[in-house]
């Protein structure tokens, strides 16, 4: 930095204290060098004026009270301080006005910039508001420079216009520590604001409202999915357009802020109005959670374009790391109120609530980052005559991509960047389907999926901390994430072979078939046991049309039977739901379900249910709009064989007089898993305690040796092998304690792998075009929703299970970390800071 920057340039008027005015204070020639900052390029080089220009334009103040403007540099500065004109300092000068050598500093935002004029006399020193000199020599031939520094204009210039000297200061600098914390608070606030979004409404509420709610008109869940996943496929393909052409408008016209604060709130607002999404709405629900999502997703790319500009290089890591830790803990928390909101309150009237419980989070706690942040520098001048914002926005993109060797490095750790996420999103999309298809409860699908994210907070902080080398305790957490890596699926595969079935969650022998008692499978109307002989009609597939999946038994006499014979415990029953639907009583074993012992239906005891006449349980075939495919899921208490009656009766409601009964299928169901959780979990607690033992004791020693080699590149390669190792484990897992395991064992790789990764792009970007190249980022980030997931319905097409299918996912890990191995971080940062200081001043 040069001297005569002070240390503090963050307001205005300035204090009264004179600069230095000689032009020889910051020397003509020198060695660029480093000045430890992400985008610096040294006070002690003269850089030449951009593409021919012979001057820097002086433009008149719009209004008193603001500065001039000097452009002529590729940024537009507004000048605070003008040491040339003769006068006291912290004067402004005018159009017209003489500007004597010297130092002249002025700011973009909150980021300085000190330009030392240099003239050989008196009559090259007056500019007017066009930049054209009105003293001095003219010459009509074409500008050029001589020897001495000095420029020749055409016929429209003056000799003797002078080049600048351009010390770039990030807006981090020249702010105390305090200030500089709470920007950093500021910023990862944001993602404790915008996780409520991917909790609840992406993953958790929405979906389920969406397709029970929302989507129950439409001919069966299956297609009510369908247009969930349609309208999410959307919004990520607007995502991806939009996202590179906004965040390369927002370098422009230095609006990171505005454009965040605008998508923020289209985000905020459609989440908010989904509270008056009830019944049969499933288009507005589709309208509103597509401009919800493109405003989660465009956000995103501002906030992330950021990060350079608040954090130091060295803090990146540990400041991105910081910030995904905030998010987990912020959707986990409101997920949690969620839910006890949605079993107060019922299932729709909780939905709603948690929709706008949402909304208010999110506008809330996005509020520190919009004050407290400052707005980064644009990166470009004035608009020339005839140019558009879009134009240029255009412009700079073809000549991204059309100049991208120059950033070959960041270009080789977007493409490792798409593999390996690709691998990890695939892992988060099917974890909860693929514990599903082995046969893991509901119950414990949803806590483990809770312990993810608050398991993935400490070790998101963990992560973000091994690679800063000011870290005094780096070795003991290089340690423990080594000793999860290994203990977790060694102590946890052990458990699942030698602890007690009934503990650990073993699955148990298969069902099988017994003379007319059938075994696990799925049977449909024609097969034995299913439909007896009497008042049924049997409807083809092609006859009922849109939403049927199969073929349907209908019947529409009272106390019709259905009659199915099976070994076993739980069962499926598929049927169709119109507004001609009776209500099926179920009997077992010719008993009412208030005579088992462990009866349940749906979640429902027989005491909590509507009688069926007597006490009985019911399953209701009614719905406004006639809808197929719909599940009720039966326990009958005990394994073994049993005989299911299903009786048709008139609607139970009063309101409703529907006796149609039509059924498409029966599963029987695998055998239930029983495990004991609080077992799992103590003994999770138990490895954790002797790792952090280990860790901050021998474990320390061990890895001592070779820690300086784990900076950001090579701690996300740690990550990767963590996942390898999770894929291999996911394909021979068997137990629900390999499951728990298996997943706290993501929750210690997933936040920091993530946040890592936008901490090196960061570090490889240039700072001046973040909000571009963090647009680039977030198409990786959408593609690398696409692939994954392909290869995954492949694997299972060929092979016929999920299994082989997961151990597939390897290959991204292996390909990406392979590719990200080759990643040169310090070059490719190189490149970033030789970027900006061309932007500046080239």
């Amino acid at each position: 930095m040069p001297r005569e920057i002070p240390p503090k340039l963050h307001h205005w008027p300035p204090p009264d204290r004179a600069f230095e005015r000689n032009s020889a204070a910051l020397p003509r020639s020198g060695r660029r060098r480093s000045c430890g900052t992400r985008c610096c390029c040294s006070g002690t080089e003269p850089l030449p004026l951009p593409r021919g220009r012979t001057s820097l334009n002086v433009r008149k103040p719009s209004h008193p009270d603001r500065a001039i403007q000097v452009s002529g540099l590729r940024a537009r500065w507004t000048c605070l301080f003008d040491a040339g004109t003769g006068s006291r300092t912290g004067t402004r000068p005018g159009a017209g006005d003489e500007l004597a050598p010297g130092l002249m500093t002025c700011r973009c935002g909150a980021d300085v910039v000190a330009a030392t004029i240099q003239s050989p006399s008196a009559s090259d020193r007056v500019w007017n508001p066009r930049g054209r000199n009105t003293q001095g020599t003219r010459d009509e031939g074409r500008g050029s420079r001589d020897d001495g520094g000095r420029a020749t204009g055409n016929g429209q210039r003056a000799t003797g216009t002078l080049s600048p000297t351009v010390s770039y200061q990030p807006a981090y600098e020249g702010i105390d520590e305090a200030e500089y914390r709470k920007r950093i608070r500021a910023w990862t606030m944001y993602d404790w604001a915008n996780s409520a979004f991917a909790t609840t409404i992406l993953a958790a509420v929405l979906p389920i409202y969406y397709s029970q709610v929302a989507g129950d008109t439409l001919p069966s869940a299956a297609v009510a999915t369908a247009y969930w996943t349609a309208g999410l496929s959307i919004a990520l393909f607007i995502v991806a357009i939009i996202s590179p052409i906004l965040g390369t408008i927002s370098d422009i016209r230095r609006g990171k802020k505005k454009f965040l604060s605008v998508a923020v709130g289209f985000g905020v607002v459609s989440t908010g109005l989904l509270v008056f999404v009830g019944s049969g709405d499933w288009l507005l629900a589709s309208i509103l959670f597509i401009v919800g999502r493109v405003g989660f997703g465009a956000a995103n790319v501002f906030y992330d374009a950021l990060l350079p500009h608040v954090a130091r290089e060295e803090d990146q890591d540990r400041v991105s790391t910081r910030g995904y830790a905030m998010g987990y803990l912020g959707g986990g928390l409101l997920l949690a109120v969620n839910a006890a909101m949605i079993f107060i309150v019922g299932p729709e009237g909780g939905a709603r609530l948690s929709f706008l419980s949402v909304a208010v989070w999110w506008a809330v706690f996005s509020i520190p980052i919009m004050r407290r942040v400052p707005e980064p520098p644009s990166d470009t001048e004035e608009l020339a005559e005839g140019e558009s914002i879009l134009s240029v926005s255009f412009g700079r993109l073809k000549e991204t991509l059309a100049q991208i060797r120059r950033f070959k490095e960041l270009f080789r750790f977007l493409i490792a960047f798409l593999i390996y996420n690709d691998g990890i999103g695939t892992i988060i999309g099917v974890a909860a389907i693929y514990g599903a298809e082995l046969g893991f409860g509901a119950t414990e699908l949803i806590l483990a999926l809770l312990l993810v994210q608050f398991v993935g907070i400490p070790f998101a902080l963990i992560f973000g901390r091994i690679p800063d080398p000011t870290e005094k305790r780096r070795r003991a957490f290089l340690a423990f994430i080594a000793f999860n890596a290994i203990a977790l699926p060694l102590v946890g595969g052990i458990g699942a072979r030698v602890l007690d079935a009934d503990t650990v969650g073993r699955p148990g022998a298969p069902f099988e078939t017994s003379g007319e008692f059938v075994g696990e499978g799925e049977y449909g109307t024609d097969s034995f046991g299913v439909l007896p002989p009497g008042a049924w009609d049997l409807r083809s597939q092609d006859d009922l049309g849109t939403g049927a999946r199969r073929d349907y038994g209908f019947t529409d006499a009272i106390n019709s039977q259905l009659r199915f014979t099976f070994t076993g415990r739980e069962v499926e029953v598929t049927y169709r739901a119109g507004p001609d639907g009776g209500s099926y009583a179920v009997l077992v074993d010719g008993l009412e379900p208030t005579d088992i012992d462990g009866f349940t239906i749906d979640d429902y005891e027989p005491d909590e249910a509507e009688p069926t006449g007597e006490d009985g349980l019911t399953i209701d075939g009614y719905n406004s709009k006639e809808r197929f495919e719909e599940v009720a899921r039966i326990d009958v208490g005990a394994p073994g064989e049993h005989e299911l009656i299903l009786v048709s009766l008139r609607n139970l409601d009063r309101e409703r007089s529907g006796t149609v009964m039509a059924i498409g299928q029966i599963e029987v169901l695998d055998p239930t898993r029983t495990s004991s959780l609080g077992a799992i979990l103590g003994l999770l607690v138990i490895i954790e305690l002797i790792g952090l033992g280990f860790a901050f004791g021998p474990g320390k020693r061990l890895v001592g040796g070779f820690i300086d080699r784990f900076d950001t590149k090579h701690t996300i390669l740690l990550s990767l092998f963590v996942y390898a190792v999770i894929a291999v484990w996911g394909f021979i897992l068997n137990a629900v304690i390999e499951f728990w395991f298996l997943a706290f064992m993501v929750a210690t790789v997933q936040g920091g792998s993530q946040a890592l990764s936008r901490s090196l792009y960061a570090s490889m970007s240039p700072t001046s075009q973040s909000g571009e190249f963090f647009g680039f980022f977030s198409i990786m980030s959408k593609f690398s929703a696409l692939i994954g997931p392909l290869v995954f319905f492949v694997a299972v097409q060929a092979f016929g299970s999920s299994r082989p299918a997961v151990l597939a996912i390897i290959v991204f890990f292996i390909a990406g970390g392979l590719l990200l191995n080759r990643v040169d971080g310090e070059e490719g940062r190189r490149g970033a800071r030789a970027a900006d200081a061309g932007t500046l001043g080239d």
